[in-house]
């Protein structure tokens, strides 16, 4: 499924899907020119969190905010989810589709819907852009722009009083959600912006930017986060007094990661001497806490990650003309300058695209040795095998198209945006 933008004079965004078995987007007898998810609406779809196990697909449209769930086996969509407070930042929903959490920037709050209860609560957090959730649904963490705090979302037991020091609890008079700081008593975090969790789910990996965000170390650090803390039955306030268990520096930077059992790929960029940056991907073992590894990948902001067939890991940035390998193609290096990479995790070799334009989406068409990508507002697609691009005439999409999702595949882990 591809999430196309603006792909007529009069039509803000689509969803589309194509035979990735065959690459055709027309019907194997051509008597259908293309199929698109009916009953879509929305201005320019940005992301697609993937939700197969679910058939499922989570839509976020960036023109209009609004957040819209795909249906797979119906191949159709379902209204616009209300109660969003204007544009989000950041926005996920757990795997059994019953909270949204969105970091609504503009409104300085962030929203929780509680699906299940059919309410929604605004919690009061200036500058919150960023928001994790792990997949249970147990645990969401937010981050702040420009800031070193980590907040956690605490759902409290009938008629718990609000948490002692909580930056905010809503309802007040009857408050259910409580938003409240992460402790930091080592003043680990450095400018935060993103977490990713353990496959246990017990140990959330907190993403410190550092240099690349405007801080002093890039690093990841180990919050312990075992028990709800948001779903109700569980003690609150162990679940809520999280500490900081060790931090891990990670010179290449730590923008976004990936966790395959005990091995975290960690993608982000390195400062260098003559004030640009250079996209480094780092391999750190979770078990044993030390970085195994640091490979130079593509620059710029690497909004995703999947690992496919064939030991392949695959990397997409934006702006990634930006950085130190585009000073040096300017200066005559020949070396690949483009924003998608192939990373073997068995031999650790690295590949790099030519350069066609930011690497928005990539979807791994698993046991099909490929991969399809939103490249440069186009789809492409490569090999798993050997990097080499296959033949997208018949996919190729009239429009702007900037995510992709496989929605057959085998697992939610098919899926760049978490």
């Amino acid at each position: 499924m591809i999430a196309v933008q603006n792909p007529s004079p009069f039509t803000g965004g689509a969803m589309v899907f194509v035979d990735a078995f065959y690459d055709i987007r027309h019907s194997y007898n051509n008597k259908i020119a293309g199929f698109a998810i009916s009953g879509f609406s929305g201005t320019q779809p940005a992301t697609i969190q993937n939700i197969p196990e679910h058939q499922t697909g989570a839509v976020y449209n960036a023109g209009s905010g609004t957040f819209v769930l795909v249906d797979y086996a119906k191949e159709s969509a379902n209204p616009a989810i209300s109660g969003l407070a204007g544009g989000s930042a950041s926005i996920f929903i757990t795997q059994n589709l019953q909270y949204v959490f969105a970091a609504s920037q503009a409104a300085h709050v962030l929203t929780i819907l509680d699906r299940s209860a059919g309410k929604t609560y605004y919690l009061n957090l200036p500058g919150v852009y960023r928001v994790s959730v792990n997949p249970s649904g147990s645990v969401a963490l937010a981050f702040l722009q420009n800031s070193d705090a980590v907040y956690s979302v605490v759902k409290l037991e009938a008629n718990q009083p609000a948490i002692p020091g909580a930056q905010d609890c809503e309802p007040q008079n009857l408050p259910v959600y409580c938003v409240v700081q992460v402790a930091d008593p080592k003043h680990s975090f450095d400018r935060p912006t993103k977490a990713v969790f353990s496959p246990d789910g017990s140990t959330a990996f907190v993403l410190n930017c550092g240099p690349e965000c405007g801080g002093t170390q890039a690093s990841v650090s180990f919050l312990p986060v075992a028990g709800n803390i948001i779903q109700n039955g569980t003690p609150v306030p162990p679940g809520a007094d999280l500490t900081v268990q060790v931090t891990i520096p990670t010179p290449g930077g730590a923008r976004n990661a990936l966790a395959n059992g005990n091995t975290l790929y960690v993608a982000g960029q390195q400062l260098l001497d003559d004030g640009l940056f250079s996209g480094q991907l780092t391999v750190l073992n979770t078990a044993t806490q030390t970085v195994s590894g640091q490979y130079g990948i593509s620059d710029g902001d690497h909004g995703k990650m999947i690992l496919a067939d064939d030991n392949t890991l695959w990397i997409g940035s934006r702006l990634c003309q930006e950085g130190e390998r585009y000073k040096l193609s300017q200066a005559g290096d020949p070396a690949a300058l483009g924003c998608l990479t192939m990373f073997n995790t068995a031999t650790n070799a690295v590949m790099l695209d030519s350069y066609k334009g930011d690497a928005t989406g990539i979807a791994a068409v698993t046991q099909l040795n490929k991969v399809y990508v939103a490249e440069g507002g186009q789809i492409h697609i490569y090999s798993t095998q050997d990097f080499h691009e296959l033949d997208n005439t018949n996919v190729t999409v009239t429009g702007t198209a900037y995510d992709v999702a496989y929605m057959d595949g085998l697992s939610n882990g098919n899926n760049t945006t978490y």
